[in-house]
């Protein structure tokens, strides 16, 4: 059996994460038994996400537990089985960790699930047609629920559920505004995403500085809203909502470090009578055929051209990640293995 590398989760940010919370390791892949296959991972997925798990505090999820390999996504190709519905060859997904190689248990609901990738690329399988598209589709479809015409905001978005929500709003006909850091970035999500506008939030100081910028973005304020960051960006958010929209809380990465996140004009959430909406989305797994099939045509037909950074080994994943979390990322943050 193989060596394998594995990035476990060494010990706990004190506030902001850092490199040395993780540690590399090398184990002997153990044989398999009946009903496992060998997966030799191609990628690995880093996502905002991951950075809640380091902490040992009260969330949606248990969090990481300390010397164990870091959760996350993984795409790749099985190398061993002895399962009968899995070949050698098969391409699959599935949550191997920050490691090379997983044994996976192929009766467990929900471990792995094979891939075509006649049309969509591997990796895509970990972005936008994968668990952060299955994220955007949920928040604008079962949350936001837009009609032709709404005006929708997302932030970070040019990330891998940014770059999805945009692309399935304006498949439904609404006006889609992204928020995101830097020049690149908000031309990236205008000429290549699709978006009608974008606002580059670093070259606001305040609130009310975004807001007047989303007021010029969407004039006809915003009915709908698909929070990734939280903090500022999102009192800005709330200053331009029309009466009865919708939020869809899918992220609060500008709290990832421990520090609280107060709402400057809670308010303003009984004042517009807005519908204030938290989700997970493995909790719903009953939408995921319906969500991937609709990403998966938008992907094949060149109307959804998601963007990756690619980092190269498993020793980079640490820094990889850490640079996710500053926003350093353009499009999906990836780990290539293979």
């Amino acid at each position: 059996m193989p060596t394998n590398r594995q990035i476990l989760l060494d010990n706990r940010p004190k506030a902001e994460a850092t490199v040395d919370n993780f540690k590399l390791v090398s184990s002997e892949t153990p044989a398999l038994k009946d009903g496992q296959v060998l997966v030799r991972h191609h990628f690995l997925s880093l996502d905002p996400y991951m950075r809640g798990r380091m902490n040992d505090s009260k969330s949606y999820a248990a969090s990481q537990p300390l010397g164990e390999v870091m959760i996350g996504g993984t795409v790749g190709e099985v190398v061993e089985s002895k399962h009968p519905r899995y070949a050698v060859g098969d391409q699959v997904v599935g949550m191997g960790g920050w490691q090379e190689y997983s044994v996976v248990d192929a009766e467990q609901p929900g471990a792995l699930r094979k891939v075509d990738t006649t049309h969509v690329p591997l990796s895509h399988y970990l972005g936008a047609v994968g668990m952060p598209g299955v994220t955007a589709w949920y928040g604008l479809v079962k949350i936001i629920n837009p009609k032709a015409g709404d005006t929708v905001v997302v932030s970070a978005a040019t990330g891998a559920v940014g770059s999805a929500f945009g692309a399935l709003a304006k498949a439904r006909g609404c006006r889609a505004v992204g928020i995101a850091g830097g020049p690149e970035k908000c031309q990236y999500a205008v000429e290549e995403l699709g978006f009608d506008a974008c606002i580059d939030y670093r070259l606001h100081k305040d609130m009310y500085s975004l807001a007047k910028a989303l007021k010029e973005a969407c004039p006809n304020g915003i009915d709908g809203y698909f929070e990734n960051v939280g903090g500022m960006i999102l009192d800005a958010v709330l200053l331009r909502m029309n009466a009865f929209g919708r939020i869809a809380v899918c992220g609060m990465i500008a709290g990832y470090d421990g520090q609280p996140l107060p709402l400057a004009n809670p308010a303003l959430i009984l004042v517009n009578r807005l519908k204030v909406e938290g989700f997970i989305v493995s909790e719903h797994m009953d939408v995921w055929p319906e969500a991937l099939k609709e990403l998966g045509t938008l992907v094949a037909t060149g109307k959804l051209r998601p963007r990756e950074t690619v980092a190269q080994g498993i020793a980079s994943a640490p820094e990889a990640f850490l640079g996710l979390l500053k926003g350093k990322n353009f499009g999906k943050q990836l780990v290539k293995l293979i």
